[in-house]
């Protein structure tokens, strides 16, 4: 292993499964059979005869089940994906990690895997993650057995769950799934736009629609159907509303059965192995960056994380926004999208280069951490196609708390530097915790099978400070108007550990 040699991605791979529960048991995929077959076709893709024998790490991305404390695994508990996988696609690897939590992990394992090459560290390391959370549901919704028990005593890193993403005080206004942390983005920036819920609906199926026509002609979608504007911008039995102003096919969808995989090495380790120049897709810059929680961060209509991610990458890489042919952007919801675009200088309505290679979470699918290790394959495939042009990735984790970003080309760069430590914020926003009064910055209303059952709000105070807060039902109606209440004045009342606001 030499160090300051120049990493390379040389081969990347997928895999699918549209199992549900309706066939055979002998049929399902599992998490680790997603991963073996997709880094099987990153092997392949390689070109390079016996290429497993070369790998000295595996990096596993961590799955829906490990990543968060005490969830069950209803199909039994694989103990060591890592290990498993060398096992299975006859690698042994030196090292073995299981990565942390969130959706910037693919890329984030990119840019330390290749600054490891890069240092002479490691010479070629393979990451792959998965998941197959379609067939568990369908699983135990047909009542088939299924088993995904395995393990082996291979030593492993696990890097754990990491830093909790949410605070005690937004537990207990209800701010527990993703789409409520989004919604309260998406409510900021409709908001600002000067938009109703109706219109910023529009706005988002206008921004999604294109989304679902690359994912109808991606092999590797999960759900490959174009869908109009009006569908996606109506509630309907097959579009309900979620949480304000989210109807289904605005949100990630996590009913997948995909894997992936991407295969790094030392340049000198491409050539001795044989592999073709036109495999190699190289990495000219990197950004990465974590926010606060997002009752914390000063701003809430884009991200902070995002924008300097974004910044450092293309700075690495010596480009702008205009440089940048292709891009696969995170798309969980249109708020991060609508960021994204923001922090690149982008106008998404005129602009017309694609913002997404897959077709997007909610569409291509939403495997879990994994989404971007997709985004990473599709773009090597691309650039592979479209030599010497430049492409972006951005991943992201949490409620765009975890960013990290990455430029590639076929293009060999100059010199290759490694990716800064995580940049992090500098300014927080002091929390309330007592009656007051003040503006409504943000909300959403959450639903379940009944109709709308929760008012969540963030109210801003003349002095800086913000309080979280709940609707009485009073005040609930009035978010379940078209018309945006934000900006509106709002009392708060506190109740035990809950605000409580009613419009003034």
């Amino acid at each position: 292993m030499a160090k300051g040699d120049m990493p390379v991605l040389v081969g990347v791979g997928q895999s699918l499964s549209q199992w549900d529960g309706t066939e055979s048991a002998a049929g399902a995929p599992s998490p680790l059979s997603l991963m073996v077959d997709a880094s099987k076709a990153a092997l392949a893709d390689s070109g390079a005869a016996d290429l497993a024998k070369a790998i000295d790490t595996i990096a596993v991305v961590r799955i829906f089940e490990d990543s968060v404390g005490g969830a069950p695994h209803p199909h039994g508990h694989n103990t060591n994906l890592p290990g498993t996988l060398a096992r299975d696609i006859g690698a042994a690897p030196q090292t073995l990690i299981y990565e942390t939590v969130g959706g910037q992990s693919p890329q984030a394992l990119v840019n330390e895997m290749a600054a490891k090459i890069h240092a002479g560290d490691i010479n070629c390391a393979l990451i792959s993650g998965s998941e197959a959370n379609r067939a568990s549901k369908g699983a135990r919704r047909n009542g088939v057995e299924i088993n995904w028990a395995d393990g082996t005593d291979a030593d492993y890193e696990d890097r754990g769950l990491g830093p909790m993403m949410l605070s005690r005080e937004e537990i207990k206004h209800g701010i527990v799934a993703p789409a409520y942390f989004y919604a309260l983005f998406e409510n900021a920036i409709a908001a600002r736009e000067g938009e109703s819920r109706s219109q910023h609906r529009t706005s988002m199926a206008k921004l999604f629609q294109p989304f679902t026509k690359v994912a109808a002609g991606n092999p590797y979608s999960q759900f490959p159907e174009e869908h109009s504007v009006e569908f996606l911008s109506t509630p309907s039995r097959a579009n309900y509303e979620y949480a304000d102003p989210f109807l289904k096919w605005f949100i990630a969808q996590d009913a997948v059965n995909q894997g992936a995989a991407a295969i790094l090495m030392s340049e000198s380790k491409a050539d001795a192995l044989g592999i073709p120049t036109d495999k190699r897709v190289y990495i000219h810059g990197a950004g990465e960056a974590a926010d606060d929680l997002i009752s914390l961060r000063p701003r809430l209509d884009g991200s902070w994380a995002m924008e300097e991610a974004i910044s450092r990458a293309l700075h690495q890489a010596e480009k702008t926004t205009s440089d940048i042919k292709h891009f696969d952007l995170y798309s969980c919801f249109p708020c991060a999208v609508f960021s994204s675009t923001a922090a690149l200088g982008i106008d998404w309505k005129s602009d017309p280069r694609p913002l997404t290679l897959t077709g997007g979470l909610p569409f291509f699918g939403g495997p879990g951490n994994n989404y971007s290790l997709h985004g990473i394959a599709e773009m090597a495939k691309t650039l592979r196609e479209d030599t010497g042009s430049y492409g972006l990735v951005l991943a992201n984790g949490g409620w765009m708390t975890k960013e990290a970003v990455g430029i590639y080309s076929t293009q060999k760069p100059a010199c290759f530097i490694a990716a800064e430590p995580y940049a992090t914020p500098t300014e927080q926003v002091e929390l309330c915790k007592a009656d007051c009064e003040g503006t409504l910055e943000t909300f959403t209303v959450t639903h379940g099978k009944e109709g709308p059952n929760k008012g969540i709000a963030f109210i801003r105070l003349e002095d800086g400070r913000r309080a979280l807060a709940n609707a009485s039902p009073a005040a609930l109606g009035v978010l379940r108007e078209d018309a945006s209440p934000v900006g509106r004045k709002v009392s708060v009342k506190v109740e035990g550990e809950k605000g409580i606001f009613d419009f003034a």
